[in-house]
């Protein structure tokens, strides 16, 4: 018997609609002839759900008795009696009540699977096992009905019942996720926008990998060996040198321009296992590249090319990232190097050589070293180099001129050597120029000059022609050495202005702390480097925390450094690395100091920020609160004053009073009422749902909320007006209020006015009164007309009082459709 086939529809959280897709997939295929029951749906409480799954067969559920309490459980037994084509099955991933045949419903329905049966059930992405602690990060909370991600992955179709996180919400408010009840409570813990939004994008992620998982699984059983760029995957290959950080940050760059990309990090072992970087610079590159989101991966072979490319085509990769080459130019002469290798046989993949401090001739953005007085810009290999040089060539053309040097004559064999002597000079400067010299000087008078085979001269022009080659000699060294260190200190001059000009323009840009830090210690050639602050508590031993690092093990303290730089009496700037030389040090201070400049405006800025938010956040409490005490003030004395009237009064006057009594309250009420929603609306907790409304509905029902006091109001409205977009009750709402305010601030005998008018994509309405602002404007400033002002301004509109001396006018400037009522 073929295993029946499972479908999944998976959702972020409760209430995006999985059990109503599962149903609507059973009418469908009920639709089709197909024979469906359901074996257990959770409608919980919404009536959509219950009334979508009327008319489907459902299987009579088990009933069981657990710790005095009874519940009902899917009759596994019964279905499988039943034996229809397609079993609905609620919530895959609960737990079944003690007493069932098995623990988990997930194995009910693998039984029903194994009899053949189609089965389609719903899922949470927060029900996976291996999603459970992300899950509890983003949420605070624990889920203990959990799923082996096995059993989701063996699914034959997964589906993604997605919703927006603002859309949920309002399902939420409106009532249809939860009751009422816990609506509130919901919002502001688990459903929070940024929960949601969160879990969307686990739920869609993961169903991407299994999105993966299928295609690669079709590329292998069909043999198919070309990348398909569905999906870009940037690969860089390591070598475990020093220059692979480099290449990782270069790749995770290109990755982060690319949304939807993957990084990925290989690592060639060679096959004999000789060649091998030491296991922490892997550790510590494998450390980088997930902390960049990439994963690290490590694959044999005695090719290199040709391992990178067997596993770029295994896993589907677009695009590599290779290092420059080290080699020198001769070495690639004889051998291509891996890179050249690679883009010749990388077909349609995209190969990118990144340069590095490392690469042959690469120029390296560091500071030369500082040299000896005398041999400054030559350094020890330059020296040995040219003395070397000089004892090779010089004996070997001294042969050779011995046996020229009836053709050639003294004059021209000196001038062969002299050769040698200004090569060796431009190599290695004026001290083996002179070595060389007086060799070369040797040479010519022992194998060159009457008597031979011996340092006798028989004709004084002969020693004129050696003093004067030997002096030659030396003052071409000399100057070759002066120009050679005029040259190292225009390069270190360079050097020192470079790297303060790229770390200002760094600090410019508004790059972050350790971005600078890092071009510290790559200038300096340092291992790590620390900012340090000390704090401002005095004890006996000052206590530091680390502001910023880079690189590996930085210090934390500054008595941990081999080179230490105080920036200020609480900064300091510690690093671990080679010993510097004071011009080294010199540059490192004035790095420092702008570092510490960065950071103390940094936190300025911060401070400023904070300080600028709360005052305003402090401004706006005050002045709300400023309002709604002025605002309540009035009807509350009002209030007392006719509650005292009810103690003496007749039964007239009491009926009045108390009627004056029950206004003000009533006017407190809603004063209270429009504190609260002004504040619910602050936090976002307002639910809206805007559509196209007729402004003459929306402006009825302001007018029967109003009462008898709305027939003072003159309407000026045309009858052709367009929709207006916006939420129907929140605009009933404004209306309401402008129109409420307008008649408690009318004079008698001067009723307020509404009009209302078609502009180019907008339509306003006007609501005027016949009295003047007070002082100050406090009339704008009514909690009611502030809450208006922010409603409409969620709606995607406008409200702007004028006051034109005689009259004081609101202005509801909304959104409004193309048509207007009744046009098609």
């Amino acid at each position: 018997m073929a295993r029946g086939r499972l479908r999944i529809h998976l959702g972020a959280a409760p209430g995006v609609g999985k059990t109503y897709a599962m149903l609507q997939e059973g009418r469908r295929l009920r639709a089709e002839g197909a024979d469906v029951v359901i074996g257990l749906v959770e409608p919980h409480g919404r009536r959509l759900t219950a009334a979508l799954a009327e008319g489907l067969e459902t299987v009579p559920r088990r009933t069981l008795s657990h710790r005095g309490a009874v519940f009902t459980e899917m009759d596994l037994d019964a279905v499988l009696a039943r034996r229809p084509q397609v079993a609905l099955v609620d919530e895959l991933a609960h737990s079944n009540v003690p007493g069932s045949r098995n623990t988990k419903r997930w194995q009910d329905v693998d039984a029903l699977l194994d009899a053949g049966i189609d089965v389609i059930t719903t899922l949470n992405i927060q029900h996976l096992e291996s999603l459970n602690d992300v899950v509890r990060q983003i949420t605070g909370v624990t889920q203990h009905e959990t799923l082996p991600d096995e059993v989701a992955r063996r699914a034959d179709q997964i589906e993604l019942v997605d919703l927006l996180p603002e859309t949920l919400r309002r399902r939420l408010v409106h009532g249809d996720v939860y009751p009422h009840d816990r609506v509130e409570g919901a919002l502001t813990h688990y459903f929070r926008l940024g929960n949601l939004t969160a879990l969307r994008e686990l739920a869609l992620l993961w169903l991407a990998d299994r999105v993966e998982e299928g295609l690669q699984r079709y590329r292998t059983e069909h043999g198919i060996t070309a990348p398909w760029e569905t999906r870009e995957r940037i690969m860089v290959a390591l070598t475990g040198g020093p220059e692979d950080e480099t290449l990782i940050r270069r790749a995770a760059r290109i990755t982060a321009r690319t949304p939807g990309s993957e990084l990925l990090a290989l690592h060639v072992v060679p096959g004999d296992g000789l060649v091998q970087p030491h296991p922490g610079e892997l550790a510590a590159q494998r450390a980088l590249v997930e902390s960049l989101g990439g994963s690290y991966h490590q694959t044999l072979g005695e090719d290199v090319p040709e391992a990178l490319l067997r596993f770029a085509e295994d896993e589907n990769v677009t695009q590599i990232v290779l290092g420059a080459s080290r080699r020198g130019r001769l070495s690639r002469l004889l051998r291509a190097g891996v890179g050249q290798r690679t883009i010749h046989r990388s077909g349609p993949i995209d190969v990118h050589i990144v340069t590095h401090e490392q690469a042959a001739g690469a120029t390296a953005q560091r500071l030369p070293r500082p040299g000896h007085r005398g041999t400054a810009g030559i350094g020890p290999v330059r020296l040995w180099s040219a003395l070397a040089g000089a004892a090779v060539l010089l004996p070997v053309l001294t042969l050779v001129l011995t046996a020229l040097r009836g053709r050639l004559g003294l004059a021209g064999a000196l001038l062969v050597l002299m050769l040698v002597v200004v090569l060796t000079a431009l190599v290695g400067g004026p001290g083996p120029a002179l070595a060389a010299a007086v060799a070369a000087g040797l040479l010519a008078d022992y194998y060159l000059t009457a008597p031979s085979h011996s340092l006798k001269v028989e004709r004084p022009v002969d020693i004129v022609a050696l003093a004067v080659f030997v002096v030659a000699a030396w003052l071409v060294g000399a100057a070759s050495g002066a120009a050679a260190r005029h040259t190292h200190r225009a390069l270190r001059a360079t050097s020192e202005a470079r790297a303060l000009t790229r770390l200002a323009s760094a600090m410019t840009r508004g790059q972050d702390l350790p971005a600078l830090l890092e071009q510290v210690r790559e200038t300096f050639s340092l291992t790590a480097v620390s900012l340090l602050e000390r704090t401002a508590d005095h004890t006996a031993e000052p206590r530091w925390y680390v502001v910023a690092s880079t690189g590996e093990w930085p210090p934390e303290r500054p008595y941990d450094s081999d080179v230490e730089t105080p920036i200020d009496d609480r900064l300091t700037l510690a690093a671990r690395g080679p010993a510097l030389s004071s011009d080294d040090q010199r540059i490192l201070t004035a790095c420092a100091t702008q570092i510490g400049i960065a950071h103390t405006h940094g936190r300025l800025a911060r401070h400023a920020a904070e300080t600028d938010t709360l005052a305003a956040a402090e401004h706006t409490r005050s002045s709300l609160l400023l309002t709604a005490g002025h605002d309540l003030l009035t009807p509350l004395r009002t209030a007392e004053d006719a509650l005292a009237r009810l103690a003496d009064a007749d039964s007239y006057r009491a009926a009045g009073a108390l009627a004056a009594a029950r206004a003000s309250v009533r006017r407190a009420t809603e004063l209270v009422a429009d504190l609260n929603d002004f504040g619910r609306l602050r936090a976002g907790a307002v639910d809206l749902c805007l559509r196209p409304v007729a402004l003459d509905e929306a402006l009825t029902a302001a007018l029967d909320d109003l009462g008898a006091g709305s027939r003072a109001i003159a309407l000026h409205v045309p009858e052709q007006l367009p929709y207006v977009i916006a939420d129907a009750a929140l605009l009933t709402r404004v209306l309401t209020a402008l129109g409420a305010d307008a008649l408690r601030h009318s004079p008698p005998g001067a009723p307020p006015a509404l009009s209302a008018e078609a502009l180019p994509g907008h339509l306003a309405v006007r609501i005027t009164d016949g009295t003047g602002s007070p002082p100050g404007g406090a009339r704008a400033d009514t909690l009611p007309l502030r809450l208006s002002r922010d409603l409409a301004e969620a709606m995607g509109g406008t409200l702007t009082p004028v006051t034109d001396g005689a009259a004081f006018s609101v202005t509801l400037t909304l959104p409004a459709s193309a048509h207007c009522p009744g046009e098609p």
